[in-house]
């Protein structure tokens, strides 16, 4: 094996370490941060993009797959909540939605049926039924979008890497239909949530992703998430 591979595996072990210990944390408080009434809130004087390095702009690659980050929200993934029986769609929709009901399914034995969703991107109440077409009025969406993570380096990760990534409840959140797809793979430089009063808390969970990941921001991105989290309460410690 290559010096170069090794390095590059190493890097790999790394980052998946700390990564792992940061979105295990996560992952256990997910419920209250998808769903929780008050923003969260940041201690004055600190910057919620430290660490995290700034490119000038976004470079788009006509060489994205979605394939690259693996099967769509199969449950064969190393991320919190992988291996348990249910794929990723299914938990989150659990860890989301409120007065659910239950179905089994060939992919969960105990997926949403029937379930409210509390949009944060919108702030509707959505209705979720299982079905074709219905099911759509409820979609996850990845805070940090996976082409927008390939731009900014998950081109060059493992493949173990980007299928965590993709799973990763830290990175999803259950979301009205209609705001996913007009989001789409964009950055905060060019959408930010309809619903102002969730942008702090958007700006904190992107960052946090970021820093996470070891991905960049962009430099317009970065005047955004600062814009949104200097409207985020004050930590007076």
């Amino acid at each position: 094996m290559s010096r170069a591979r090794l390095a590059m595996l190493a890097v790999a072990v790394t980052l998946a370490v700390v990564v792992a210990c940061q979105t295990v944390a996560s992952a256990q408080r997910a419920s209250s941060l998808a769903a929780q009434a008050s923003a969260p809130a940041v201690a004055p004087g600190v910057d919620v993009l430290a660490g995290i390095a700034q490119i000038p702009l976004r470079v788009r690659g006509s060489d994205y797959r979605r394939e690259a980050f693996g099967d769509s929200w199969t449950d064969d993934n190393p991320a919190p909540g992988g291996y348990n029986g249910c794929d990723t769609r299914n938990d989150i929709l659990d860890r989301d939605l409120v007065e659910k009901t239950y179905v089994a399914i060939k992919r969960c034995p105990h997926a949403i049926g029937t379930g409210t969703l509390h949009d944060p991107y919108t702030n509707a109440t959505v209705t979720f039924v299982r079905g074709n077409q219905t099911g759509a009025s409820v979609q996850i969406d990845h805070i940090v979008p996976l082409a927008l993570a390939w731009d900014l380096g998950a081109r060059n990760w493992p493949d173990d890497m980007r299928l965590r990534f993709a799973n990763d409840p830290a990175n999803l959140i259950a979301v009205e239909g209609k705001a996913n797809q007009d989001k789409g793979d964009s950055e905060p430089a060019l959408w930010m949530p309809p619903n102002a009063a969730f942008r702090c808390q958007y700006a904190v969970q992107f960052t946090a992703v970021l820093r996470g990941y070891r991905l960049a921001v962009d430099a317009p991105s970065a005047a955004t998430l600062r814009d949104a989290a200097s409207t985020c309460p004050r930590d007076s410690g």
